[in-house]
C-alpha cells in the first residue's frame, strides 16, 4: 500500500516543517518561518481579520506540537505510520525510538493496535519496511507485565505504545488511581534508566509513566479535537514528549497546522462515496412523497 498523491503532499509538507526545524532549532520560528515563506507574514488588522498563519502555540513547554488536518476517511493512521519515520529521521539518531499513540475511544484503541499489530495489515507492512522489520506494538497491560518491554528492546526497535486517553487522562492528585503511576516490580529492570530529574513528584523509578518519560517519547494524538481540555494538556505534559503530532479533521484553534487535506482530494482519489441526504419527517407519507421527488 502506497501513499495517495494528498498524503505524500502531507508528507512532504511534515518534511519542509521538520527541515525548517531542523534549521532554526526554535519549533514556534521554525512554524512562523515555514508559513511565512508559504503565504507570506502573518498580520493581524484593525477589524480583527489577518492574513498569514497565525503564529505558533506553545502548548506543550519542551515539545515541538503540530497538527495535520484530513477530513474523516482520509488515511490518518497510514499517514501517521509514514509520519513517524520522517519525525524520527529528524531527532537524535542514538535516542530510543518510542511513540505513545493516543486514541480517544476504546473501541478505536482496539482496532488501532490489531492493525498495528496484524504483520498482513497494511499499516504493520509499511512500518516494516521503513524501519527494516524491527517494530513492536504494545497495549497497556503487555506493558504493565512487562511483556517483551525491556531496556534492551526498548535500544533496538521502533516501539509502539497504544492507549486510550482514559488511561492517562487523569489529575494528578488522583494519579494513585491508575497503575501506570504505580511502582511496578515487573519494570525493575529499567530503574537504573529512569531518570531521577524527569519523575513525576511522589512516584517510583519503576512506575511506567516515568520509563516512558524518559524514552522522551513522539507522541500521536488521534482525533486531537477531543484532547483540548486541561486534563488533556496535563497528560501530554506528563509524558515528556520531544514532538506531539495531532491528527483531526477539525482541528481546534490551538492548532498548529502545517498541512490541510480538503474533501476535494478526497473524492478524486474515490476515498468518499456520493453524500448522504436526511430529512426528517413526521409522517411516512411524507417520507415516500420526499424519496419520490429526490428519485425524479
Amino acid at each position: 500500500m502506497e501513499l495517495k498523491p494528498y498524503q505524500q503532499q502531507v508528507i512532504n509538507n511534515l518534511e519542509k516543517f521538520l527541515e525548517y526545524k531542523n534549521t532554526l532549532a526554535d519549533p514556534a520560528q521554525a512554524f512562523n518561518r515555514y508559513w511565512a515563506d508559504r503565504v507570506g507574514s502573518y498580520q493581524l488588522n484593525l477589524d480583527g481579520t489577518y492574513r498569514g498563519m497565525t503564529p505558533y502555540k506553545d502548548n506543550i513547554p519542551g515539545a515541538t506540537h503540530i497538527a495535520i488536518k484530513v477530513p474523516t476517511a482520509g488515511g490518518k493512521t497510514f499517514i501517521a505510520c509514514n509520519a513517524i519515520y520522517s519525525i524520527t529521521a529528524s531527532l537524535d539518531v542514538a535516542k530510543p525510538k518510542a511513540v505513545v499513540w493516543l486514541v480517544p475511544w476504546s473501541n478505536l484503541l482496539q482496532q488501532t493496535a490489531n492493525n498495528l499489530s496484524n504483520p498482513s495489515h497494511p499499516y504493520r507492512e509499511k512500518l516494516n519496511a521503513l524501519f527494516g522489520n524491527r517494530v513492536e506494538v504494545y497495549e497497556k497491560e503487555q506493558l504493565l507485565q512487562g511483556a517483551g518491554f525491556n531496556p534492551t528492546s526498548v535500544l533496538e526497535q521502533l516501539n509502539i505504545f497504544v492507549f486510550n486517553f482514559s488511561s492517562l487522562r487523569i489529575n494528578s492528585r488522583k494519579q494513585d488511581d491508575r497503575k501506570i503511576y504505580q511502582q511496578n516490580g515487573a519494570l525493575e529492570s529499567f530503574r537504573p534508566m529512569v531518570e531521577p530529574e524527569l519523575m513525576l513528584p511522589d512516584t517510583d523509578e519503576t512506575a511506567l509513566i516515568n520509563i516512558i518519560r524518559t524514552l522522551n517519547p513522539i507522541v500521536i494524538v488521534d482525533e486531537s479535537h477531543n484532547a483540548e481540555s486541561v486534563l488533556s494538556v496535563e497528560m501530554l505534559n506528563n509524558l515528556n514528549p520531544s514532538f506531539v503530532l495531532d491528527l483531526t479533521a477539525t482541528p481546534k484553534q490551538n492548532s498548529n497546522i502545517v498541512s490541510f487535506v480538503n474533501a476535494m482530494a478526497l473524492k478524486k482519489e474515490h476515498m468518499v462515496k456520493l453524500p448522504v441526504i436526511v430529512y426528517n419527517h413526521s409522517k411516512k407519507e411524507e417520507v415516500i412523497s420526499s424519496a419520490l421527488h429526490l428519485q425524479r
